[in-house]
């Protein structure tokens, strides 16, 4: 289907109509998303595995209730960080270790750009897993803010409707955790530019 907006529209209209195979189209298009999604909220690969899995069956079950007030990828990250939370709330409370798996992931992994020498492709790919472990340091509210606006790209608007709060509270959860991951990033960033 081409189209963009319209044809998600379409597919999901015909979900809504109990078309299995409209869904798995839906599916499809934010499985990579969501997953990376649950990733940078703080899940390991096998938690953000199970949990995307939860978040389209949710999906599935509540289409009914999806009004389209909102991008259904804003709807899908709003089930996608309820999840999260819920799944990072039973966590023991000692921090984990970090998952080797990790930096292997390719779907947090940059696409290396064929414009840039093999050099700073390493560069990219150091950065990457040197901000994915100071995402790791922030706490969970400050990174989900950072995450969803940030990595995601989403708006102001609707990450905190996604996070749950009003965007008064969300830009200033959005300022803390972008002025502690500045902090967390300073000495590798010293360490550049000298």
């Amino acid at each position: 289907m081409t189209g963009g907006a319209s044809s998600e529209h379409e597919l999901i209209r015909r979900a809504r109509a109990g078309d299995q195979d409209a869904f798995a189209e839906l599916v499809m298009m934010h499985a990579d998303g969501v997953y990376g999604a649950l990733r940078r909220f703080g899940l390991d690969a096998d938690e953000a595995d199970e949990v995307a899995q939860e978040v389209f069956v949710r999906a599935w079950r509540g289409l009914a209730r999806f009004e389209e007030r909102s991008r259904f990828s804003t709807w899908l990250y709003r089930i996608a960080f309820n999840e999260a939370q819920r799944r990072l709330s039973r966590r023991p409370s000692s921090r984990a270790e970090p998952d080797p798996d990790r930096d292997d992931d390719p779907v947090l992994s940059l696409p290396e750009s064929t414009e840039l020498e093999p050099d700073a492709q390493a560069l990219d790919r150091e950065f990457e897993r040197t901000l994915e472990r100071a995402l790791d340091e922030l706490p969970v509210d400050l990174r989900a803010a950072v995450v969803l606006r940030d990595v995601e790209g989403l708006s102001t608007r609707d990450a905190a409707e996604i996070a749950g709060i009003r965007e008064a509270a969300f830009k200033s959860r959005l300022h803390r955790g972008r002025m502690q991951l500045r902090a967390l990033l300073e000495p590798y960033l010293q360490l550049e530019e000298g």
